[in-house]
């Protein structure tokens, strides 16, 4: 079998993400103004918006979209009653997949999600069909270009910074760093990493795979690509997780 590099896995997704930064923004617009209206625009007060806007924030969302997006959900008008719900499934080659979707019609998204899962060949499962695989996290990926002011921190230093913020694991893959720490944490990790002067690429709470599955398949690899991709335009599905492991080959040729 090939071999394997998680840094070729995440540049890759990274790149993906990147081209997808407007659609990114829309979505966290929309989560924001859910949150501003249910829970008022007081980032003070309001946890919910507080974790939103940091998570704009961090994506580099411009401060007037956040500031509208605050003012649609404070302000009058019908937004409809969005929900929160926790689809679950499989993608082609066994991939475990957690989507959180924001909707405010459960049936047409079910349908909708349904039908693009089964065109790349995949399937929802039911409540807790690949929940197991996963655990609730806060994730924060440290920048990988940092100004002199902030110079990138490794090896030791990282070790110790992740004591310090009260995390509890570190990942280094490639040039990439990324924290996790208990969920009930996030709040807390974030405000000493921010305290520190620490730069970060993203900072969520997320849905991290416990175990991964291997697609040494390029043909497979690309059906799942393109599923997750066409999850992500939906505009009701917030995020895409999921537990695939390319191997280096295989980035190769999705690459190209």
């Amino acid at each position: 079998m090939a071999g394997h590099s998680h840094s070729s896995n995440i540049k890759f997704r990274k790149d993906r993400v990147d081209s997808k930064r407007a659609k990114t923004f829309a979505k966290l617009s929309r989560m924001i103004t859910v949150a501003a209206r249910l829970g008022g625009g007081s980032l003070d007060h309001n946890a919910r918006l507080r974790l939103c806007v940091d998570k704009a924030r961090v994506l580099s969302m411009p401060k007037d979209g956040i500031d509208r997006a605050i003012k649609k959900g404070t302000g009058e008008g019908d937004l409809g009653n969005y929900e929160e719900v926790l689809y679950e499934g499989y993608g082609p080659g066994g991939v475990a997949m957690m989507l959180e979707i924001l909707t405010d019609n459960r049936h047409r998204t079910a349908a909708d999600v349904r039908m693009v899962m089964e065109k790349h060949g995949g399937n929802l499962g039911t409540s807790g069909a690949v929940a197991w695989m996963f655990e609730r996290r806060g994730r924060f990926v440290i920048a990988a270009e940092t100004d002199a002011a902030a110079p990138r921190l490794d090896g030791d230093r990282l070790l110790e910074l992740v004591l310090q913020v009260g995390a509890d694991d570190l990942v280094e893959e490639g040039d990439q760093a990324t924290i996790l720490c208990a969920a009930t944490a996030f709040a807390e990790v974030q405000q000493a990493l921010a305290a520190r002067g620490v730069s970060l690429a993203s900072a969520e709470l997320a849905y991290v795979p416990n175990q991964r599955t291997v697609v040494a398949d390029p043909a497979v690899a690309t059906r799942l690509v393109k599923l997750i991709d066409d999850l992500e335009d939906n505009d009701d599905v917030q995020t895409v997780f999921s537990n695939e492991d390319f191997p280096d080959d295989v980035v190769k040729v999705l690459e190209q």
